[in-house]
């Protein structure tokens, strides 16, 4: 497995690379400390699994580094990484294709934890910024007319997020493949015009959908 890191502070890059090291089986990490020559970097290691990107890179304004990125390596997740958390730069973080947007004070394992729900094929948001973009989505009444419209696969789908269940354990307990399990909770999301599952759960908390 092969992740880079870019952001210009060293020290934050070789303290973020120690902590994820043990996590990870076989981890190989790369680090970029500006916006220049990280095109270059990706291109000439091979298969990269996952980019862990600083929301302001050195040589580039703002969002230009994620959506060249984006634009030249459309299949590859990137987390956005960020001492930023205004709610409406992760939103348009999330919206010009990052998979994820993790505050520089989230603690390691949640990290971890958002890595690998990325890597599974999701987006990911720490709860208290999913709970404020769920909030700005829309009113209550809304969102449960949403929610209505989900079918009961979807439904199911979710209450087993909710319950903490990764999608291979969702796809064992509903005798179905892991894609079919993310196709019900990309449509979910889509129709709940939120981002990740974790404004699914809260969501599913505020309505108390049981």
């Amino acid at each position: 497995m092969k992740f880079v890191i870019a952001d210009d502070h060293p020290l934050f890059r070789e303290a973020l690379s120690a902590a994820l090291k043990p996590l990870f089986e076989r981890l190989e990490v790369l680090e970029a400390g500006s916006a220049e020559g990280l095109v270059d970097l990706i291109n000439q290691n091979g298969h990269v699994d996952l980019l862990l990107l600083d929301l302001s890179m050195p040589g580039a304004n703002w969002f230009d580094t994620l959506t060249s990125i984006k634009q030249k390596f459309p299949a590859l997740p990137i987390v956005m990484v960020s001492a930023n958390d205004d709610i409406d730069v992760i939103s348009q973080s999330i919206t010009l294709g990052a998979s994820g947007y993790v505050p520089k004070s989230t603690p390691t394992s949640s990290i971890a934890e958002a890595i690998d729900i990325v890597l599974s094929g999701e987006q990911w948001l720490p709860a208290d910024i999913a709970e404020k973009m769920t909030e700005n989505s829309g009113n209550m009444n809304d969102m449960l007319n949403r929610f209505k419209e989900l079918t009961p696969k979807q439904v199911s789908v979710l209450k087993l997020v909710r319950a903490g269940l990764m999608n291979k354990q969702i796809a064992h307990e509903m005798n179905v493949t892991e894609a079919t399990v993310k196709a019900h909770i990309s449509a979910a999301l889509k129709k709940l015009n939120i981002n990740t599952r974790t404004q699914a759960v809260l969501l599913m908390d505020k309505l108390q959908i049981n």
